[in-house]
């Protein structure tokens, strides 16, 4: 039964990976390095730095859920000349992408999410974030994307715009290595790790 089960869900979701532009799929799980160059005089940190997991899933032929889990711990740093040691942060996104071919090779794609920061302290920060832009096939072996945003957290932290790059590297149709760079003001996020895709 189970069996059966897994067979006709991934049955289920051939049409949603095939909607995409050729050579971009929505269906994917990569795992790597993550880390945020910080601008903050205040507590005189420069860099946090740890992991992240994302993943994607096609839930229809324009629809994909997306998410992301980062644990990153800052440099020590000192407040009035008295030193503290670093503290991790976890940060948590979820949320839904649509996706519209625009040309056989690129999507026009547009994201909304829910977006979590929580410190080793349970001090927690809730917000949402919007993104738009454009994610394609450059050749056989490489993709890529470009995006334009805006996160606020209302009460939790102010509104800003960022912008979005990133890129993957295919060995094969299944194994590849992906890259992120987010600019915004004040921080610069960066990952980088293996992604599969299914």
């Amino acid at each position: 039964m189970k069996k059966s089960l897994l067979a006709l869900t991934l049955l289920a979701a051939l049409p949603f990976a095939a909607s995409a532009a050729d050579g971009v799929s929505y269906n994917y799980v990569e795992a790597g390095y993550a880390a945020t160059e910080v601008d903050d005089n205040l507590l005189d940190i420069d860099r946090a730095d740890g992991w992240a997991i994302n993943g994607s899933a096609a839930i229809a032929p324009n629809f994909h859920l997306f998410g992301g889990y980062s644990g990153q711990k800052t440099e020590d740093f000192a407040v009035d000349g008295q030193g503290f040691e670093g503290v991790e942060i976890d940060e948590m996104r979820l949320g839904v992408g649509y996706n519209h071919e625009i040309s056989p090779r690129a999507d026009l794609l547009t994201r909304v999410a829910y977006e979590r920061f929580e410190d080793e302290f349970d001090n927690s920060f809730n917000g949402y974030s919007v993104e738009a832009g454009v994610r394609g096939a450059l050749t056989t072996n490489l993709e890529g994307y470009a995006l334009a945003g805006y996160a606020d957290g209302g009460s939790d932290y102010d509104g800003d715009f960022y912008g979005r790059l990133g890129a993957q590297v295919k060995f094969n149709p299944m194994w590849g290595l992906s890259g992120d760079v987010k600019f915004t003001d004040g921080d610069t996020q960066y990952f980088i790790g293996p992604r599969i895709t299914f």
